[in-house]
């Protein structure tokens, strides 16, 4: 599901990556989001929690040739690089399981170079950027509907955050936010709660969720024989270290 999608490349193109770039992708799952970066700059360093995965992006990354991408074990919020060591740090689909969110968006300032670029790609909640015309109390509640819906699919899930506390969030961390933007993704639900495995139970209960209000207006579940499929929002969120 990661390796795939509108916003990976558009992450590739709004970064505007250069030849001596070095990058950071951090909890890059399997590599997909570095993998893609690597042909266009110096160096991606890769990070995870999880060596499995790790092992995954080396191998990939053996596979297409790329001697570029090193990755190694770090937490999100204790990255273990000196202050100013990268032009980019980059974070796609990740976000929504730290813990620590604050953290890691103070950790991306403190390693990445004056006039660098932090760049985050992740699933978002219904706020008044993406939400028009509802109250504060009807979002809050719908965006605490969606965080269960994704917990109830993925217990690691933490919280997804909506696109103007993302902004927020990095200014008070003393980035100037320079772009956001929102791309669909259209999920099948069979294929999704089969990756997820979710019990029949669970699967029952998603299912009820989606169809009923408010998070049938947020999620527009289409009817079909196996299921509703959804979608989901990805918020694009860009922000700049001062010089």
């Amino acid at each position: 599901m990661h390796a795939k999608g509108a916003s990976l490349q558009r992450l590739v193109e709004l970064t505007e990556p250069k030849p001596h770039w070095r990058v950071l992708d951090v909890a890059t799952g399997a590599g997909h989001t570095a993998l893609a970066f690597a042909p266009h700059v110096a160096k991606v360093t890769a990070t995870d929690i999880t060596e499995e995965m790790l092992a995954e992006t080396r191998k990939l990354a053996r596979a297409r040739g790329l001697t570029n991408v090193k990755a190694l074990t770090a937490k999100a919020e204790d990255l273990p690089f000196p202050d100013a060591s990268f032009d980019l740090v980059v974070c796609r689909l990740a976000a929504h399981h730290f813990r620590k969110i604050g953290g890691f968006v103070g950790e991306a300032f403190r390693v990445l170079m004056p006039g660098g670029v932090i760049g985050i790609v992740d699933n978002v909640a219904p706020d008044a950027a993406i939400v028009p015309k509802r109250t504060a109390d009807e979002l809050g509640h719908c965006a605490a509907l969606f965080n269960a819906f994704k917990k109830l699919s993925d217990p690691s899930h933490v919280r997804c955050l909506g696109l103007l506390e993302w902004q927020t969030l990095l200014a008070d961390t003393s980035f100037t936010v320079t772009h956001t933007e929102c791309l669909d993704k259209e999920i099948e639900f069979e294929t999704w709660v089969q990756r997820m495995r979710s019990s029949e139970a669970t699967t029952a209960r998603l299912t009820e969720m989606l169809r009923d209000e408010p998070l049938r207006s947020f999620l527009r579940p289409r009817e079909t024989a196996s299921g509703p499929d959804f979608t989901l929002t990805e918020g694009i969120i860009l922000g700049r270290k001062p010089r």
